[in-house]
């Protein structure tokens, strides 16, 4: 079955050069289709992955703005295809976690030190990560190619491959192709897989922020109203101490806070920090991201399957999104691997299965936690918020309970791939 986007004009035959065969395509060059692709190719696996966007866009500072949690056992499948050590000088090591509601003094406190000497994990910059995926797949070799910028505007699963039609007028067959897209994946769309979500009534606002007194590498999130806020540590940069703010507010007031002057917007943002980073600066633009939960029905039609974004978005509020996609990729790099070395088709049915089965539970329940913790702590009804200021503090008391939650930030816990429990596929 042949599937078209409808919106796109096909380049004259005069555009054509040759049709590239290969293993796996991917499309979207992004923080998992790159890193899928590097994973694949570091294990024989001839990977093309295509992009619609010129990838050295990608990493400039007023592309994203965001950062994001990577979690040990994604750092080891970092560390095991080549990308950390591109990425380690630019990342701050979480050590410490503190919650609270509001400006509480109940709260819950998570310390590495309780469960070994590795951090809970690692704050990075989005577009470091970009820039390190980058340069391993230009150290990765042969069996990596990559098209961008060309988009896609055809699809075709066929019993033996899967075909993909590009605007420059070149095709590209797979045994197996793979939709990074992020959230609104065409290929999903295109091949009908349904998904389950909302909107939620926030946004994020993301911004870099330096301050005059260093963080110790604590990650601190507070529970206020209109949703979590989060000051994550970021790297020192030329003796400048900076954090990440993931700020969620109501959706009818974002506007109001984006339109405040730097100062203003800064007042605002102390306010609710409190004074224990000293006086605050802005580091580059101002970021809003909607939020939503986005869930799809099936993760493959065909020869073509669903990762990252694409399969399942979720709400911030535990900073897991990126850590779940780095799951798809270690799950799915290990089935494939295991087929070729096995002979058997990269696409093969049984290969598919366990992958869907896999993925599916691991991030159908990280989706249900991450939104019933939304709701739970994104209101001002006072019974309710004695509760979870009580609550909070009755878990910092029980220390198996602790560790239990520590493991799962750490995401050590579950029937994790090989390359995430640091074992070779080969």
């Amino acid at each position: 079955m042949t599937h078209n986007d409808p919106n796109s004009k096909p380049q004259s035959s005069s555009a054509y050069t040759s049709d590239i065969d290969t293993d796996v395509a991917i499309v979207g060059a992004g923080l998992i289709g790159g890193t899928l692709a590097c994973a694949l190719a570091r294990h024989g696996v001839r990977t093309t992955v295509v992009d619609r966007l010129k990838l050295s866009d990608t990493v400039a500072s007023t592309f994203d703005g965001r950062a994001s949690a990577i979690a040990l056992s994604s750092q080891r499948l970092l560390g095991a295809i080549g990308i950390w050590e591109h990425l380690a000088t630019k990342t701050a090591p979480i050590r410490e976690i503190r919650v609270s509601e509001g400006r509480s003094l109940l709260f819950l406190h998570f310390d590495h030190a309780e469960v070994g000497d590795k951090p809970l994990g690692f704050m990075a910059e989005n577009r470091h990560i970009r820039m390190a995926i980058e340069k391993q797949m230009h150290a990765t070799g042969k069996n990596l190619s990559v098209v961008a910028p060309a988009s896609v505007i055809a699809a075709e699963s066929t019993p033996t491959h899967g075909v993909l039609s590009l605007d420059d007028g070149r095709r590209i067959r797979a045994q197996l192709v793979v939709s990074a897209e992020g959230r609104g994946s065409k290929l999903r769309e295109w091949t009908g897989i349904k998904t389950t979500g909302w909107t939620y009534p926030q946004v994020g606002i993301v911004a870099t922020i330096a301050h005059e007194r260093p963080h110790k590498n604590i990650a601190h999130e507070h529970f206020l109203p209109a949703g979590p806020f989060a000051i994550l540590p970021l790297p020192d940069d030329h003796g400048v101490h900076r954090s990440s703010l993931v700020w969620t507010e109501r959706s009818d007031a974002a506007s109001a806070y984006l339109a405040l002057s730097d100062d203003a917007f800064l007042m605002e943002v102390s306010e609710r920090v409190g004074g224990f980073l000293g006086s605050l600066g802005l580091v580059g633009p101002r970021f809003c991201h909607p939020l939503g939960l986005q869930f799809a029905e099936n993760y493959a039609a065909g020869r073509i399957l669903l990762a990252g974004d694409a399969a399942h978005a979720i709400h911030p509020i535990a900073g897991q999104g990126l850590n779940l996609g780095f799951r798809d990729v270690a799950a799915l790099t290990e089935i494939i691997v295991d087929a070729k070395r096995l002979g058997l088709d990269m696409a093969h049915p049984e290969g598919i299965t366990k992958y869907e089965r896999w993925r599916r539970s691991d991030n159908l329940l990280m989706a249900t936690v991450t939104d019933a913790l939304n709701r739970l702590f994104s209101n001002d009804i006072a019974p309710i918020r004695m509760s979870r200021d009580v609550g909070l503090a009755m878990v910092n008391r029980v220390p198996p309970l602790k560790r239990l939650f520590m493991r799962q930030a750490m995401g050590v816990t579950g029937q994790l791939p090989r390359l995430m429990r640091g074992q070779p596929l080969t």
